[in-house]
């Protein structure tokens, strides 16, 4: 189950399992049952992790957890979040799927869990008004927030079905540069690339004030799962789901307080949004780009595990990621009990 391009490199990943093995995530907690004293959640400053920018503005999740306090790190992209749940530096991460399962299959399954979807919809390649069809793109320069996330899977899968040929480190007939966030929106200001398979609200940030074209929305590629496809779910440190089932709970108690106040406050919640994003970059999107965002996603806590299995079968056909049996990836019994106990349906895996 090795990856063909891994997010971390051999040497560095053997020692980040080992540091997950030995510490337990980022409280070093044991195996005697004790009360974790803290959890340490990743997230990115995307409106795809819209649930995670609520909750820690809002202190739904600080208030979920009780007594564990409420630690926090933001990344560009999935591959650094889960190189830090590697080695031990966050407890549990809102994450794409295929970073997840690029970090089920370097450590054969035993460093991670999905515990809740988060975020569905929400992504797709915008390019510049000159380019009028997916035809026109053979020749161009585009970009995706960083390689083997899953906006750049997504990407090179979609140009493997049209048949041409794209180098993972350069070349081919169409040009990928994976590049932060923040450097595609100027790359693309700049005319130095001419579109970009991103997460909202990048893509609306494009759209919005750059006026770029929509030209592949990747829900049109899912027609398997009604245009669904998970974009971000909330995921978990193995060994610390084992010894703090307690504390995972209450995250995801939190979770779902804070994915149904979303849906039942939209406008409200862009407005906390837009001010965590200010507060997290200094500069938070405009309401314009915040509406556009939220238009285009769907925040639930269904993982929509049919688009996991998709994504890892695309990576492996754009030759980011050998086979790999998901089969455990999933913990969703808490998840499940807390939707019981409210009357829901609960939600399912692979």
């Amino acid at each position: 189950m090795s990856m063909r391009t891994p997010v971390l490199s051999t040497a560095a990943a053997v020692l980040a399992i080992g540091m997950v093995a030995t510490a337990c995530g980022a409280n070093g907690g044991g195996d005697d049952g004790a009360r974790v004293d803290k959890l340490t959640l990743g997230y990115f400053p995307n409106i795809t992790h819209a649930p995670a920018l609520v909750g820690v503005e809002n202190g739904t999740l600080d208030e979920a957890l009780g007594d564990v306090e409420l630690s926090t790190q933001t990344f560009n992209a999935g591959p650094d979040a889960i190189n830090a749940l590697f080695a031990g530096e966050i407890d549990a991460t809102f994450v794409g799927p295929n970073p997840a399962v690029n970090g089920w299959a370097q450590s054969d399954g035993t460093a991670l869990r999905i515990i809740a979807g988060s975020t569905s919809r929400g992504a797709g390649l915008v390019v510049k008004p000159e380019i009028e069809s997916v035809e026109d793109l053979p020749g161009t320069t585009l970009s995706t927030p960083q390689l083997a996330n899953t906006q750049d899977v997504a990407l090179r899968w979609f140009a493997q079905e049209q048949g041409w040929e794209v180098g993972t480190e350069g070349g081919g007939e169409l040009s990928i540069i994976p590049q932060e966030n923040s450097d595609i929106i100027n790359a693309f200001e700049l005319d130095e690339i001419d579109g970009a398979w991103v997460p909202e609200p990048h893509l609306s940030r494009l759209l919005v004030e750059l006026d770029g074209k929509l030209l592949v929305d990747e829900s049109d590629l899912w027609p398997e799962t009604g245009g669904e496809f998970v974009t971000t779910h909330l995921i978990v440190n193995a060994d610390f789901l084992e010894s703090h089932p307690d504390v995972v709970e209450d995250l995801l108690r939190g979770h779902i307080e804070n994915v149904d106040w979303i849906n039942e406050n939209s406008e409200e919640a862009q407005a906390v949004a837009i001010s965590h994003l200010e507060s997290v970059s200094g500069r938070g999107p405009s309401p314009e780009v915040v509406a556009s965002a939220f238009d285009n996603a769907v925040f639930t806590f269904d993982p929509i595990a049919p688009s996991l299995q998709g994504g890892a079968d695309h990576a492996e056909v754009v030759g980011l990621l050998d086979s790999v049996d998901l089969d455990g990836i999933y913990a969703l019994d808490l998840l499940n009990e807390l939707l019981s106990e409210d009357g829901r349906e609960e939600v399912s895996g692979l």
